[in-house]
């Protein structure tokens, strides 16, 4: 069984859904994926530790904890994690990479919410990379199976292709993967759907349909910062194009809008080799991850989009996630 009665985070969330929202602890087991004996022990840790007493008590980090709920209740999300801001980008021997606490928050989110026989779905990029070379340490082997959700081979920085991540996320938690051996994109649609009837690939594809959970790098169309240019999918006139015509962001590799649109791009997006945005809108659990402010109008679009319904970043992100859907920054 799972250690998770030292969770504060999760004793504060149990705390705030039982006595503030007022669910029960059988719809508290089936919002957090936990077990009902744990719930009940974790509501008996937070009368103990003093987390309920008038009003409930983040023991961690209050101003955190109130904004997480805020988050959920604004934006109709499952669960929202956020973490202290640190420099997104940290330059490094082997170059700029993102920022390390991002990655730990996931890690430990992961190893709470999966179950053994779960098929975990994962994209490409630095933040997804940066999940699996956390320092959080695993206690017990999840057998969960790890399949990458667009294609796995490029010119450049395997390292951050979804294969080498699908490996990495297996090898972290004992369980297995696939692996999907196409580019990401392709040069025309008709070739991608030609090679998405052989055989092979239709065995990868078909795990789509059985993912629980799916974990989303979530990047923006800036040469600087965009993973899908490291990989040479994409040039600089690309980009610049799609900013242009109001990209904001992409989820495995499809890009939208502020309002989550996907529609301007979709002679780009019908390129892509791996799951479509509404074949991953039907999974139960999507896990967006991205921290610092020139994220959030992706987060933002990717929220509107219905893309994700998890979201794990950081504080700066967040209060600027605030600030444009209130209006108070330009769309």
């Amino acid at each position: 069984m799972k250690k998770l009665v030292d969770d504060a985070r999760l004793i504060f969330k149990c705390c705030c859904l039982y006595y503030q929202d007022g669910l029960g602890q059988q719809e508290i087991c089936q919002r957090l994926g936990i077990s009902r004996p744990t719930v009940s022990r974790m509501l008996n840790l937070g009368r103990e530790r003093g987390i309920v007493r008038i009003e409930l008590r983040n023991p961690d980090n209050e101003m955190f904890g109130q904004m997480e709920r805020d988050l959920e209740q604004k934006f109709d999300l499952q669960e929202v994690v956020i973490v202290q801001s640190s420099p997104i980008q940290q330059r490094g021997k082997d170059g700029e990479r993102p920022q390390m606490d991002i990655g730990r928050a996931a890690l430990r989110f992961l190893s709470r919410i999966l179950n053994d026989g779960d098929y975990v779905g994962v994209t490409m990029g630095l933040t997804i990379q940066s999940i699996v070379q956390s320092d959080y340490f695993i206690n017990e082997r999840i057998s969960c199976t790890f399949v990458p959700l667009v294609g796995g081979i490029g010119e450049s920085q395997l390292e951050i292709h979804s294969n080498y991540l699908a490996q990495k996320f297996a090898s972290r938690f004992g369980g297995s993967c696939v692996q999907f051996f196409l580019p990401a994109v392709l040069s025309r649609k008709g070739v991608l759907e030609g090679i998405m009837k052989e055989n092979m690939i239709q065995r990868v594809v078909r795990l789509y349909q059985k993912l629980d959970v799916v974990v989303l790098g979530i990047g923006i169309p800036f040469t600087e910062s965009s993973t899908i240019f490291r990989t040479g999918y994409v040039d600089h006139e690309i980009l610049d194009r799609f900013h242009r015509m109001g990209a904001v962001g992409d989820i495995a590799l499809r890009y939208f809008d502020i309002h989550g649109d996907t529609k301007p791009f979709d002679d780009f997006n019908e390129r892509v080799a791996g799951i479509s945005l509404d074949q991953m809108k039907k999974v139960s659990r999507r896990i967006g991850v991205a921290s610092g402010i020139q994220k959030a109008e992706a987060v933002l679009g990717a929220i509107r989009g219905g893309y994700i319904n998890i979201l794990i970043t950081d504080i700066d992100c967040a209060n600027r996630l605030v600030e444009l859907d209130a209006g108070k920054v330009m769309d």
